[in-house]
């Protein structure tokens, strides 16, 4: 093996990044060593790369290799490790949890008490190689393309967020159309929704949306959509909210059009405090609300891997890029392109 490797790296507090070589990370007892072999991009790492306000104030060291979204091979695994084995197909989890804490206790690891996020607090995956603690790692069925399989981590958010509670026989709207709405479109579709709608802004990806299932289209500022939907639904309003967009707008049109008695499952990420009517549009509707924080481990990925398995899940459109690693750049001027036009970007090695 080599003693130095490829990354794609935040080297210093302003906006890109680098592709430089560096040292291939040694493995502790209870890590695996991976080489990857598709890594895809995330919102998250857009913010990173054009260091914006919420990069300045979340990444606590410099320099740190990007990524957290990957498929690739076991190299290496330290002495502890006996699960897993050199030569192995796998993902992981982008939350490094410690283990100990209370959360991790009693099940609920992905909100761990200590949380590390790959490629955030520590190194990530945009490399040749990438070092994690054995515990978090997914083994891939063989027949799961590794682009498919570089995607799990926000699959798997839209797994979590669209199945927390059956859909099955249900209505379920979905607000935003970045990539995990637009997953969680084909998640719902498959496990049996029997209306799915979407409220988004971008007509390419709106085109994306029909392909992965959804029935209906609305445009985040038609002035009917409310009269439409209840049209829909008889007058009742909607089963399932899926609240995606991140913004104090979808939230309120979600609450509004849910029925009384339905759920909502938040996962957008709010730049601001919002309000709203918790008197009127959650107490008396008698309406669940659920907050979404990456997936449960391993829960979630035991339902991505029956879903991928089966091929009744097609996540193909959603997947709308795929350029070699060294084309990093064009990847980013792809994701920050307006109108938006790409989804998910796809690096192979």
């Amino acid at each position: 093996m080599p003693e130095t490797m490829k990354a794609i790296l935040k080297v210093g507090p302003h906006p890109g990044l680098e592709l430089a070589p560096v040292s291939i990370p040694s493995v502790h007892d209870d890590e695996v060593l991976i080489k990857t072999k598709a890594v895809s991009v995330c919102g998250t790492d857009l913010h990173i790369y054009k260091w914006n306000d919420w990069a300045q104030m979340r990444i606590k060291r410099l320099p740190l290799i990007l990524g957290h979204e990957f498929a690739g091979e076991v190299a290496e695994v330290g002495r502890s490790v006996k699960h897993i084995s050199a030569g192995d197909y796998v993902s992981a989890d982008s939350h490094v949890v410690c283990g100990r804490c209370l959360q991790c206790r009693i099940g609920q690891q992905h909100i761990c008490n200590n949380l590390e996020i790959l490629g955030v607090d520590r190194d990530g995956c945009f490399a040749e190689y990438v070092a994690i603690p054995a515990r978090g790692v997914w083994k891939n069925d063989p027949g799961v393309p590794t682009e498919y399989a570089s995607v799990q981590d926000p699959l798997g958010n839209a797994v979590y967020c669209t199945l927390v509670e059956p859909v099955a026989g249900k209505s379920v709207l979905i607000v935003g159309d970045g990539p995990i709405g637009l997953f969680s479109a084909g998640v719902a579709r498959v496990s049996g929704a029997s209306w799915v709608g979407l409220i988004g802004h971008h007509p390419s990806r709106m085109d994306v949306a029909k392909k992965m299932g959804a029935d209906s289209l609305f445009h985040g500022d038609d002035d009917d959509i409310e009269q439409r939907i209840m049209d829909i639904t008889d007058g009742n309003g909607i089963d399932v909210v899926l609240e995606m967009s991140g913004s104090e707008k979808g939230l309120k049109q979600g609450l509004m059009l849910l029925r009384k008695g339905g759920r909502i499952s938040l996962f957008g990420l709010f730049p601001a405090p919002v309000q709203i009517n918790l008197t009127n549009q959650i107490i008396f509707k008698g309406i669940t609300m659920y907050g979404i924080n990456g997936r449960i481990i391993f829960d979630t990925w035991e339902r991505m891997h029956n879903l991928l398995k089966s091929g009744r899940l097609d996540i193909s459109p959603v997947i709308t890029h795929r350029l070699a690693f060294d084309d990093y750049e064009k990847a980013f001027e792809l994701l920050m392109e307006r109108p938006k036009k790409a989804v998910k970007v796809v690096l192979m090695m």
